[in-house]
C-alpha cells in the first residue's frame, strides 16, 4: 500500500518537487516488517539517519528500521542549516558589494537584489543534495524505511500506519520544532518560523524578527542585507546573550551600523492586523507602549521537543514537554532498551551534536552488550558557530563557566587588528580568545570572532581533544598570511609569559629582524 500521508513544501516548483520525491516520495510503499528488528529508529533527521546508516553499515546483518512522518533529512536539510546558509551566502555578496569602495572598487549606485532568484537558488541547491538523505538511498543500504507517524504500542513494538514493528532496541530521534510565540493576537495575524520562512518567494518589505539568539540574528541580518527593513526584538539586554560578551557586542554594533533596528529588553504585548499590515505592540522597561507595523513576522525564539503522539508512557520513557526526553549520560532513557539522540533530548541543538550523539548511541546499543565499554555524552568536546557576519565560534568553557567549576584560568586575547591577513582583508574587528588553566598551558575553552570563525575553531577543538597545550601549539607552523595565525599568536603570547628577562631581551632583538 502506497504512503497516504502526502507532504508538500511550497512553492511546489521543480526544485521542491525533486526534494519531495527524494525525502518523502508520494508513491512510497512501506515494506513488510521483519519479524523482529535489532534497532528501530524514530525520526530521520541527522541523529536518526546516522544511527540507521551506521547500524546497517556494520556488516553484521542487523535488521534496522527507520521511521519518518515528514521529511527525511530533518531540519538540517529542509528548514535549517542548508537553506539558511544558502541565504546567508547571497546576503554576504550584497554586503561585499556595498563595502567595495573600501577596497578601491567603484560600487554601483544601486545594488539590485532579485529576491525570488535568491530563494530559487536556495531551493535548487537544497534539492541538489537531498538525494543523500533519500528514502531510496537508505533502503538501498539495507534499512527498512517507513513513512508515517510512529507510536509505541507495547513494551517492544511500534505502530506505523497499519504496520507493527517489533524491536530489541529503539532510538527516539524525533527532533524539535519552533516554539509557538505566546503573544496575544499573533496566531490570527500569522507569522513565519524557520520551518516556513524558506518558502517565501516575494520579499517582505518590512520584517519583524522576534528573538535575538542565533536563529533570529542570522536571519535578521541576512534578510536586511537582501533589502528588507528589519526590526529585531529581543527580551535580553543585548543580542546573543549566551555567547562571549565581547563577541556579541561586536555583532550587535555591526547590526546597528548596517541599519537593523534593535529593540532590546522588551516585552511583546500583542499583535493586531491593521490596514497597514501587522502591528506589534511592545514595551521596554517602564517606558510607554510603542508599536511598529510590518508585512511579516518571523518568530525565532526557542525550540520545543517533538514528544507528542509517541505514546511514551506505554514504554516507561519519562519526558517533559519543554525539555524533551530524559536521558542519562549514555543517552539511555528511563527504559533501558530505548535510547534518544539529537534535539529531542539534548541542550546542544546542532547538527554536528546530533551526529556525535548518534555515534554514541550506535556504540552503546550494539557494542556495550559485548563488553566493549560504554560511551558518555559528557566526554564530548562540542564546538559551535553562529553564522552572523562576523561569525562567533566557541568551544569548551567560557571564563565564567570555568570559575563556576572552580577552575582558575588566564585568558589570552589577540585582536585581529594585529593579524596581517585580517588587516589585508579589512576584517580587523574580531579576535581570538583562549582560556587556559592558571599555571598550565592546558586549553579549557576558546572563542573566535571573524567572518569565517566557524572554519577556524576546529584547531582549538582539536587541541582540547588531543590535549595539545599552548606550548606545543606555538610550535605549529601556520601559513602566512592567514587569519588563523591569530591562534598561533595566542600560543606565542603564552610562551612569552614563560621567558626570563634575558630571554625576553633576546626575543625582542630577534623580532626586529623577523
Amino acid at each position: 500500500m502506497a504512503n497516504t500521508e502526502r507532504v508538500t513544501m511550497p512553492p511546489m516548483d521543480e526544485y521542491n518537487r525533486t526534494l519531495i520525491n527524494y525525502v518523502h516520495p508520494p508513491d512510497w510503499v512501506n515494506p513488510q516488517p521483519a519479524s523482529c528488528y535489532d534497532l528501530v529508529v524514530i525520526g530521520a533527521g541527522t541523529a536518526g539517519l546516522v544511527v540507521a546508516a551506521g547500524a546497517a553499515g556494520l556488516g553484521l546483518g542487523l535488521k534496522v528500521a527507520l521511521i519518518e512522518k515528514h521529511l527525511m533529512g530533518g531540519d538540517c536539510l529542509n528548514v535549517g542549516c542548508v537553506p539558511s546558509k544558502c541565504i546567508i551566502r547571497s546576503s554576504r555578496v550584497v554586503a561585499e558589494m556595498r563595502e567595495a569602495g573600501r577596497f578601491g572598487i567603484i560600487t554601483p549606485e544601486k545594488i539590485e537584489v532579485d529576491f525570488p532568484a535568491v530563494m530559487a537558488r536556495m531551493r535548487k541547491l537544497r534539492a541538489g543534495i537531498s538525494h543523500h538523505d533519500s528514502a531510496q538511498r537508505f533502503q538501498n543500504i539495507g534499512v527498512d524505511v517507513f513513512l508515517g507517524s510512529a507510536s509505541f504500542s507495547t513494551s517492544n513494538t511500534i505502530k506505523v500506519g497499519d504496520k507493527i514493528l517489533q524491536f530489541k532496541k529503539a532510538v527516539i530521534a524525533s527532533g524539535a520544532r519552533a516554539v509557538r510565540p505566546q503573544i496575544e493576537g499573533i496566531e490570527d495575524a500569522g507569522y513565519l518560523t524557520n520551518e516556513t520562512v524558506f518558502s517565501l518567494t516575494e520579499k517582505p518589505q518590512r520584517l519583524a524578527v522576534i528573538g535575538g539568539g542565533p536563529i533570529g540574528c542570522e536571519l535578521a541580518q541576512s534578510f536586511h542585507r537582501l533589502g528588507c527593513e528589519v526590526v529585531l526584538f529581543h527580551r535580553g539586554s543585548h543580542l546573543l546573550n549566551k555567547e562571549d560578551a565581547d563577541g556579541a557586542e561586536i555583532v550587535q554594533n555591526v547590526f546597528i551600523k548596517e541599519g537593523i533596528r534593535l529593540v532590546l529588553g522588551c516585552k511583546m504585548n500583542r499583535v493586531e492586523m491593521t490596514s497597514e499590515g501587522k502591528t506589534l505592540y511592545f514595551s521596554c522597561g517602564n517606558e510607554e507602549e510603542e508599536s511598529v507595523t510590518v508585512d511579516e513576522i518571523l518568530a525565532g525564539a526557542g525550540r520545543a521537543p517533538n514528544v507528542e503522539g509517541l505514546n511514551l508512557e506505554t514504554v516507561g520513557v519519562e519526558y517533559d514537554t519543554r525539555k524533551g526526553v530524559f536521558v542519562n549520560d549514555y543517552l539511555q532513557t528511563t527504559n533501558p532498551n530505548i535510547y534518544a539522540a539529537g534535539d529531542i533530548c539534548m541542550d546542544w541543538k546542532f547538527t554536528h551534536a546530533a551526529d556525535a550523539a548518534a555515534r554514541i548511541v550506535i556504540k552503546n546499543t550494539l557494542f556495550s552488550p559485548f563488553g566493549l565499554g560504554r560511551y558518555k555524552l559528557s566526554n564530548l568536546v562540542m564546538p559551535w558557530a553562529t553564522y552572523t557576519d562576523p561569525e562567533i565560534a566557541h568551544v569548551g568553557l567560557y571564563e565564567a563557566e570555568a570559575q563556576a567549576k572552580g577552575i582558575e584560568v588566564n585568558t589570552i586575547k589577540i585582536p585581529f587588528s594585529s593579524v596581517d591577513r585580517a588587516i589585508a582583508d579589512g576584517e580587523e574587528e574580531g579576535f581570538v580568545k583562549i582560556h587556559h588553566k592558571k599555571g598550565s598551558d592546558e586549553i579549557v575553552g576558546g572563542t573566535i570572532v571573524a567572518r569565517h570563525a566557524g572554519e577556524m575553531i576546529s584547531e582549538i577543538t582539536t587541541a582540547i581533544v588531543g590535549k595539545v597545550g599552548l606550548s606545543k601549539l606555538s610550535g605549529v607552523i601556520h601559513p602566512y598570511p592567514t587569519q588563523a595565525e591569530g591562534i598561533k599568536k595566542a600560543a606565542d603570547a603564552y610562551r612569552r609569559t614563560l621567558l626570563t628577562p634575558t630571554s625576553k631581551k633576546l626575543l625582542g632583538f630577534l623580532t626586529k629582524f623577523s
